[in-house]
């Protein structure tokens, strides 16, 4: 799954598959299947048993045993169809529970705990509904099962006490039969009653087959580790839409350089594709169109770890994990660390003074998703995380605005007058448009086209699309 593209990611239907459907389907495979195969055996052998006390009697048996299984069966695909009906429900449910618990402090600063929790609450009772008529068609079934086999009895006491009467079988060999008869017919009730469980267990194994047959949207890994990468990124008539609206374009002709030793800046408004830019960057999607090459190659054609150690990027709310600040800034790399390069990673983001002020420092557990720390905390643990790779090219979307005044000036030196700025390529995303002034080249996204491109000095006195931001509240060249 962790290998699925970004569109296949649905919460609640993925932990309902790891949870309740791997768990019904272990159940069945564990206990339902093993007493399904021993009565089946045992079934067979009195089968045989059965045929060499009277084969009248067993040919009478084996006539109606069609009607045995027939109705059971049909009412067992009535069962499958609802237990799929549960399992999506809960699905469903599932994703309301984990979207509202992500987003508590929102959920609460709009006020909206009681439309959250009544949403909630109907998914639940849908579920419940659906879970009383799974309950429903069990019964049915395994009533179904038990009368047949109670028919089944009476039928052959009736034609055996005939039998007896007309001396075509003894009444030893009668009563011989009607034991065998009877440990056959529970063996045939119990497999009915088993079948449902199996026929439930198909029921969840579908929906964990529809995630283990997907395949990958994403390339596999590469075998390229190229020993001396330089980091020039080419964007090359790149389209893109998204797989679940690719009518719907995102990205369209884009070609730029990202060349190292050089600072490029993407501004642009809210959906213009800038985001989108840096996940591209990532090998997280792949172009519908054009080409994305890293020094000649496209990206796919490296290896998996060699190129995520290579491309670095820190998003504006970057993940932690639960984990110490060491493990979260040394996440993800082969070779671990020493503890002497954590702290310089951490001093360059500014993530040291706060790290050091605890009593456990780096081995303080940062708490669930880092939720201990405030944004511009996760922010600098982010980019130490970021810069303790080395990476050839780096990526900061919108990184810093979390960050105060002190952190974001750090983060400007380490871009543009650090001594590793010539060995990188940078990609700077922001709304921040004062810390672009400094950058190599400068360019403006706009409807997943670049409109114009320059330095600061350039498209200033260009007065196009990047003066009128710079104009507007908040643009640094705004007036007074």
């Amino acid at each position: 799954m962790l290998k699925l593209a970004w569109s296949h990611m649905d919460r609640g239907a993925i932990t309902s598959r790891v949870t309740e459907d791997t768990s019904t389907l272990s159940e069945s495979l564990s206990e339902k299947l093993s007493l399904l195969l021993w009565y089946l055996v045992r079934g067979l052998c009195l089968l045989g048993l059965m045929l060499w006390g009277s084969l009248s009697l067993t040919m009478v048996t084996l006539v109606t045993l069609p009607l045995l299984f027939l109705l059971p069966k049909k009412l067992g695909k009535w069962h499958q169809a609802l237990a799929a009906q549960v399992q999506k429900s809960l699905a469903e449910s599932s994703q309301v529970a984990i979207e509202v618990l992500s987003a508590m402090p929102t959920v609460r600063s709009f006020a909206n705990e009681e439309v959250e929790a009544q949403k909630y609450s109907q998914k639940l009772q849908d579920m419940n509904t659906l879970h009383q008529k799974e309950a429903v068609s069990y019964a049915v079934n395994l009533w179904t099962s038990s009368i047949s086999g109670m028919l089944l009895k009476v039928g052959i006491l009736y034609i055996g006490g005939h039998l007896v009467t007309s001396g075509a079988v003894s009444s030893g060999n009668l009563v011989t039969f009607i034991l065998y008869q009877i440990q056959f017919t529970t063996a045939v009730e119990v497999l009915l009653s088993t079948y449902p469980s199996v026929q439930k267990a198909v029921g969840s194994s579908e929906k964990i087959f529809e995630y283990l047959d997907r395949i990958p949207r994403c390339p596999p890994s590469g075998v390229l580790t190229s020993l001396n990468l330089e980091g020039l990124v080419e964007f090359q008539d790149v389209s893109f839409a998204y797989p679940n609206r690719p009518d719907v374009p995102v990205l369209q002709g884009l070609t730029f350089t990202l060349r190292p030793g050089e600072v490029t800046a993407l501004v642009g408004p809210n959906g213009s594709g800038k985001s989108t830019v840096a996940a591209l960057l990532q090998n997280l999607y792949q172009p519908t169109g054009g080409r994305l090459l890293l020094d000649g190659n496209p990206l796919p054609q490296y290896e998996h770890r060699y190129l995520h150690t290579q491309v670095a990027a820190v998003g504006q709310e970057p993940q932690l994990f639960g984990r110490s600040f060491q493990e979260n800034i040394a996440y993800g790399l082969i070779q671990k660390p020493t503890m002497e390069e954590i702290i310089a990673a951490a001093m360059v983001s500014g993530a040291h003074s706060f790290i050091s002020e605890l009593p456990e420092g780096y081995n303080t557990e940062i708490g669930e998703a880092g939720s201990q720390l405030s944004g511009g905390q996760r922010q600098a643990v982010a980019l130490a995380r970021a810069l303790i790779r080395k990476p050839r090219v780096l990526i900061l979307d919108d990184a810093t605005s979390a960050l105060d005044a002190d952190s974001q000036l750090r983060v400007e030196q380490l871009l543009y007058k650090s001594p590793e700025r010539c060995s990188r390529s940078v990609l700077l995303i922001t709304h921040c448009l004062s810390s672009v002034e400094q950058a190599d080249q400068i360019l403006f996204l706009d409807g997943g086209t670049i409109c114009e491109a320059g330095t600061y000095q350039q498209l200033m006195e260009r007065r196009g699309r990047f003066w009128t931001m710079m104009q507007a509240p908040g643009g640094s060249g705004a007036p007074e």
